[in-house]
């Protein structure tokens, strides 16, 4: 396995190879010898990086962050405003895209998850660094008029990370819906919710 990222800062391609490392053996692969192998740097590049586990699983949180706002590019969604249609169809996209051409980034995400559960400091920083995501969904619902927006943000959370980890790691792994079965169950969920 090779990370190699031409142009990368030494921890984005510490980060990418922790990352890759977790999505193919799980958080028992993930070791600073293991990441440095992966990233082709000399032995003891990565604890130059990040000295300590947790040091290396906050600059993992932080890498799969970034890249994970990049596919879901909610900057690019569409206004709310501009009716439940366009709101599905910006969700549905980047639901879809994770779904199809990202599913080392969910299963990393799930490792992190899991881990950030046994691991309080880490559950902290992992909450901190998703909150990013919610808070944009949360002025996406608001603007398309819901009633309870954390609520709302709640079940949308919900319904995507479920449908995701069914995909990615669940009993539904072989059956990745199109885009046009994704868009019409957020449809249905924003419709119940908005009362559309």
């Amino acid at each position: 396995m090779s990370v190699r990222t031409t142009g990368a800062s030494r921890a984005d391609l510490v980060a990418d190879a922790a990352l890759a490392l977790l999505a193919e053996r799980g958080m028992r692969g993930l070791t600073h010898r293991a990441v440095d192998e992966a990233a082709g740097l000399p032995w003891g590049s990565t604890s130059n990086v990040a000295r300590t586990r947790q040091a290396l699983l906050e600059l993992a949180v932080r890498r799969h962050a970034e890249r994970e706002a990049k596919v879901l590019e909610l900057a690019e969604m569409p206004d709310p405003r501009d009716g439940l249609d366009a709101l599905a169809d910006g969700l549905a996209l980047a639901v879809h895209r994770s779904l199809t051409h990202h599913r080392d980034l969910l299963i990393a995400r799930y490792e992190l998850a899991l881990e950030a559960t046994r691991r309080p400091e880490l559950r902290a920083f992992y909450d901190a660094t998703g909150a990013r995501f919610r808070d944009r969904l949360l002025a996406l619902v608001t603007a398309a008029g819901s009633t309870d927006p954390a609520r709302h943000v709640l079940s949308l959370v919900a319904w995507a990370d479920g449908l995701m980890f069914s995909c990615a790691a669940g009993s539904f792994g072989a059956e990745v819906p199109d885009p046009d079965e994704v868009r019409a169950g957020l449809r249905e969920l924003l419709a119940g919710m908005l009362g559309r």
